[in-house]
């Protein structure tokens, strides 16, 4: 076909397409526009009821697991709320899969707060929790509460997290003594793990076992509203679990805990670093995501995208006329490219 007959065709075709701009009404298409809030998903309700407190104490008590999952931004909060599940955590792992930081020692209560927010636009039903940044809470409950004061006002969420045994109980006794719910951690911390020696397992004697359920029933009594258990002997976890009244939330602790908890790229299999023993995929993300980029890298440098017919705006035919001749270059033509 001659190029010249080929521009005529994709012209001609505004009469028929509906992303068509006319001279005096132009109708504008963005590939990223906002967006209803939240966008109902595909086969799943539209509304779920909100997480509370009291439903995941009920959820203990009829032994129901309780899920747990991370998010770091508005579309992983989004997926945590239409699917659903019954706890949203911000957790400080986005310092190494979103920031790029060695560990979640970097991560400052200012870059946290960014990702809460975030979070939080994109929430519906699932309860927000999020963790207290290192150092937030190192010199003193009144530090702790400050931090936690932010976290609700500034991160707009609803829960806080904090990682310690006995050495943190007057602050999280001082957090909740201030209407600010507190999900304790214990076991394998992450924020320790210099100190500790590397992500190691916990409880394994009967010395450490007894310090950590001395921990978990302190931390209980200080008015935490559950309790994470990380990196230890499954044995452990269920026996931790059914000491208290509250609800745990196990990573590595086995099936014995009220719930489970996984970061987000563990779970999604985006994450390329190490992957611990209690990891498992629940999907190939990464595979997609090389899929995508390489196929609209292939595509670009090959000349199929866009279309110019199915992925391009057209003009009137005459006011493109008169366009060119306003320009002084009435015959000029333009030939998309090929394949």
């Amino acid at each position: 076909m001659p190029e010249s007959a080929l521009i005529a065709r994709i012209i001609r075709s505004s009469t028929r397409r509906h992303l068509s701009c006319m001279p005096t009404l132009c109708v504008r298409h963005m590939s990223v526009r906002p967006a209803k809030h939240p966008p109902p998903s595909s086969g799943s309700p539209t509304s779920h009821k909100k997480t509370t407190i009291a439903h995941l104490l009920s959820l203990r008590a009829s032994n129901t697991p309780i899920t747990v999952l991370t998010a770091y931004d508005y579309p992983t909060a989004l997926a945590c709320s239409a699917h659903p599940v019954d706890i949203t955590l911000v957790g400080d792992s986005l310092a190494q899969v979103c920031l790029g930081y060695p560990s979640t020692t970097r991560l400052t209560v200012d870059e946290m707060l960014h990702h809460c927010r975030a979070v939080a636009r994109g929430t519906s039903s699932p309860l927000l929790v999020a963790d207290m940044p290192f150092g937030s809470y190192a010199t003193g409950s009144d530090d702790a509460v400050r931090a936690g004061v932010r976290m609700i006002q500034e991160g707009h969420m609803e829960s806080v997290k904090l990682e310690g045994g006995e050495e943190v109980v007057e602050h999280v006794r001082a957090l909740t003594k201030m209407g600010i719910p507190v999900m304790a951690h214990i076991g394998l911390l992450p924020q320790r793990h210099v100190s500790l020696s590397g992500y190691r397992v916990q409880g394994r004697t009967a010395e450490s076992a007894a310090t950590l359920l001395r921990a978990a029933r302190a931390l209980e009594d200080a008015g935490a509203f559950s309790v994470v258990l990380e990196a230890m002997p499954s044995v452990l976890g269920a026996y931790i679990t059914q000491q208290l009244k509250i609800p745990t939330i196990g990573i590595g602790a086995g099936p014995g805990t009220s719930g489970q908890v996984l970061v987000w790229d563990d779970m999604v299999g985006t994450w390329s670093g190490h992957k611990p023993r209690f990891v498992r995929h629940f999907g190939d993300v990464r595979k997609e995501v090389a899929r995508g980029v390489s196929g609209y890298a292939n595509a670009v440098r090959d000349g199929t995208f866009p279309d110019p017919e199915r992925e391009g705006y057209v003009m009137d035919h005459d006011e493109w006329q008169k366009f060119l001749v306003a320009d002084g270059k009435p015959n000029w033509t333009w030939t998309p490219r090929k394949a």
